[in-house]
């Protein structure tokens, strides 16, 4: 299986989320992950599995993700599995009544990216998924990368394989260097 995971980070919440999941699906194939701004649409050429992934900004993905998403053709992922994710501030956590009333308005960016896969003629494994940090810069809450290492991995109705990822990881997983 080849797997293109394709995510935007400021502070590297996001992209740390991005390289557990990799990680998670080294027995799976080949895995990919590449910054979207450095992503060239031939990259997703016989990919079988695309995960986009931004952070939350302004209670929407990052402007490079939107490009990235935008550049796919209209059924350009017909036949490809597609999941989407995000990193977010936990809005129920804050002391804010504005944020998490905003969050409800607004939402994450997770859910726009998901249906944009979906436009493009993605099939989604799993419904979009928000990972969170601690704060607006991070760093992540403490067992998240556990948990998008999961699921990703129930999300493709993978047995979990835990302890062994990390081992494998350099040898299997590929970060595409500037530019894609």
């Amino acid at each position: 299986m080849k797997i293109l995971i394709v995510y935007d980070s400021y502070f590297g919440n996001t992209k740390q989320v991005a390289e557990a999941i990799g990680e998670a699906l080294y027995l799976q194939g080949s895995v990919e992950l590449c910054r979207a701004p450095d992503v060239a649409l031939e990259q997703l050429i016989g990919v079988n599995l695309l995960i986009v992934g931004s952070p939350t900004r302004a209670f929407r993905a990052t402007k490079a993700i939107d490009r990235f998403l935008d550049s796919i053709p209209t059924g350009g992922l017909q036949g490809v599995k597609v999941l989407a994710f995000d990193t977010r501030i936990s809005a129920v956590e804050t002391s804010s009544r504005l944020l998490n009333v905003l969050a409800a308005l607004f939402g994450c960016a997770a859910g726009p990216i998901g249906e944009k896969l979906k436009q493009k003629g993605g099939e989604l494994l799993a419904p979009p998924e928000g990972f969170f940090v601690t704060d607006s810069e991070g760093p992540l809450k403490g067992d998240e990368l556990q948990r998008a290492a999961e699921w990703v991995l129930r999300a493709l109705d993978v047995p979990s394989h835990p302890g062994t990822m990390q081992h494998h990881r350099n040898e299997t997983i590929r970060q595409t260097p500037f530019p894609c």
